[in-house]
């Protein structure tokens, strides 16, 4: 399963900001959620509602935030994730090139992942 290939430097990620995820291992494994953010650098993402950790949150009355225990979401790291696809559920990611565009399909399906 190649998640994250080095391209000139960079790393490549299979998945971007707005899709939805199946944790397939650790604590919150089986949970689904909306990706809010990608670090490619650390392969890791950001979850909707998943790895939910506690912060200690000082009270600053100029931003209007109170202080106390805040819960936020934690980094998960992109091997424990999958892709979910709207007909199959969770699924690898395959490439094509359909048109003149490169595109993300379901590689149980062959369904576009990309809007």
């Amino acid at each position: 399963m190649a998640i994250a290939q080095t391209i000139r430097g960079r790393k490549r990620v299979d998945i971007r900001r707005n899709d939805t995820v199946k944790v397939i291992t650790g604590r919150d494994k089986g949970k689904e959620g909306r990706v809010l953010r990608v670090f490619p650098s650390d392969n890791k993402i950001l979850v909707e509602h998943v790895m939910m950790v506690k912060k200690h949150v000082h009270p600053n009355p100029q931003r209007n935030i109170q202080g106390g225990i805040a819960e936020q979401e934690s980094r998960i790291s992109l091997s424990n994730v999958q892709l979910v696809c709207g007909t199959c559920g969770p699924v690898r990611i395959g490439h094509e090139v359909r048109g003149d565009r490169k595109v993300r399909v379901c590689k149980k399906c062959g369904t576009t992942l990309d809007k």
